[in-house]
């Protein structure tokens, strides 16, 4: 390597135009205390399926056949540990071992790295294996430097609820609490996962559209079952449900804390007032009427 860029690899993701700000303001365009030449100190890698407008600011592209991430990282894995590999074992995945040899010296040899992997991963086959395994390959490479991974994430504020679930239960996704507990296993107890089998009887919705971007088993439940909506504005979700509550947005007429994908917290002051509760005054009143009959039925 000719030096000790800094290493950016997006997988599964397209952030050129579901992101169209993290390349600019974020990863690969800013200049920094330790990255004065901004661009020039930098390698982006492009993983996905296809060749999307992502592509164009990459220096770096392979082209993963569908459904054969968890493969590739499997065999990435092996490739930075020094352990052998089977290069036809490879070539079924679309890549060959060359190229994952190529990366593995790039992901070792960089100053600082980040994966930052999207749904083209998290949502297609193996799921939250192919989360796991990013995750562990970004633990894994801290043998030889620092990088660390992370989601790109959808909506707005999803990160301030991992970060909430995780310093309340220790886990930041897919935990249930019937026990009393909080038990974590993603693939069963993760949202998508208990709508599409039927496994809940009733859902509340707070600050989310799943009517909108879930698979049609999931969304067939949510119309089939007792839906709560709160949102500052009718979604998708809220025509399929029984009730909704329009709230106060949050950082216009409610005050409130969002976190950015890296966990930033930012404090948001609303310029205006609305005629809305917030979505914490709705939730502690829904849990203060719970509580009562409760209490009534004791």
């Amino acid at each position: 390597m000719k030096n000790r860029a800094d290493l950016i690899i997006y997988w599964g993701g397209n952030p050129a135009e579901c992101h169209p700000r993290h390349f600019t303001k974020y990863t690969i365009m800013q200049k920094g205390r330790f990255i004065p030449n901004g661009r020039k100190g930098r390698t982006m890698v492009l993983v996905d399926i296809r060749e999307t407008p992502s592509a164009k600011a990459a220096d770096v592209f392979l082209q993963v056949r569908p459904g054969k991430d968890f493969e590739v990282l499997t065999a990435l894995r092996a490739v930075v540990k020094g352990q052998r590999v089977d290069a036809a074992a490879v070539a079924d995945t679309g890549l060959s071992l060359d190229q994952l040899t190529d990366l593995a010296n790039r992901m070792k040899a960089c100053r600082f790295g980040v994966l930052f992997f999207g749904m083209g991963l998290s949502m297609t086959r193996g799921k939250h294996m192919n989360s796991a395994a990013a995750l562990t390959l970004a633990a894994e490479l801290n043998a030889f430097t620092k990088f660390v991974a992370m989601p790109m994430r959808g909506h707005g504020n999803v990160t301030g609820a991992d970060v909430i679930m995780r310093y309340t239960t220790a886990f930041p996704f897919g935990v249930n609490l019937s026990r009393g507990y909080p038990r974590f296993n993603p693939g069963e107890f993760s949202t998508i996962d208990l709508l599409v089998r039927g496994d809940n009887d009733a859902t509340l919705v707070l600050g989310a559209d799943p009517g909108a971007t879930m698979p049609q088993p999931a969304i067939r439940h949510l119309s089939q079952t007792p839906t709560i909506v709160l949102d500052p504005k009718v979604t998708h979700t809220s025509r399929l449900a029984k009730v909704h509550i329009t709230t106060a947005a949050t950082g216009i007429t409610a005050p409130g804390t969002v976190y950015r994908m890296d966990e930033i917290p930012l404090p948001l002051k609303p310029p205006l007032v609305g005629p809305y509760p917030t979505d914490e005054d709705v939730m502690r009143r829904i849990r203060e009427a719970a509580e009562r009959k409760a209490h009534i039925a004791a």
